[in-house]
């Protein structure tokens, strides 16, 4: 049998350390990177326009209804329309349910116009299942 030659000073072998721990690890942990290194990442793409005009224009080719929220009085409006209150909007509003549900539906709303509104809003178009496609905002600048 193939043995290891006994070192001529027997107390030196004593202090070499071992690393067959240390090689244990190294290969446990080039293992774990190994397998989480290649997991796929999930990205959703969005088309953003690339300027302003674009998106109006893209709002203008559809047939669409147009709802604002004016801050002051009047503080609604339907294609021009304008209202005073809710009281004499939702009226409005429900005899064009069917209408809204059919065309595009768009929501500018005026920076000034508190929260409440914008709710109230939504929480009527979500009662009639009513989807908003597009929302304008104006630019934090």
């Amino acid at each position: 049998m193939i043995g290891r030659p006994e070192p001529a000073h027997s107390g030196w072998s004593s202090l070499t350390p071992d690393i067959t721990p240390l090689l244990d690890i190294i290969f446990i942990v080039l293992v774990f990177l190994m397998l989480t290194a290649n997991i796929p990442l999930q990205s959703l793409e969005v088309d953003l326009p690339k300027t302003d005009s674009e998106a109006l224009s893209h709002i203008q080719d559809n047939e669409s209804v147009t709802i604002n929220l004016l801050a002051g009085s009047p503080a609604w409006a339907l294609q021009g329309e304008k209202y005073e209150d809710w009281e004499q909007f939702k009226p409005v509003l429900l005899s064009q349910v069917g209408t809204l549900k059919d065309t595009e539906l768009v929501l500018a709303s005026d920076k000034e116009v508190t929260v409440d509104k914008m709710l109230k809003l939504l929480a009527f178009l979500q009662e009639y299942q009513i989807q908003a496609t597009q929302i304008l905002m104006e630019d934090g600048e």
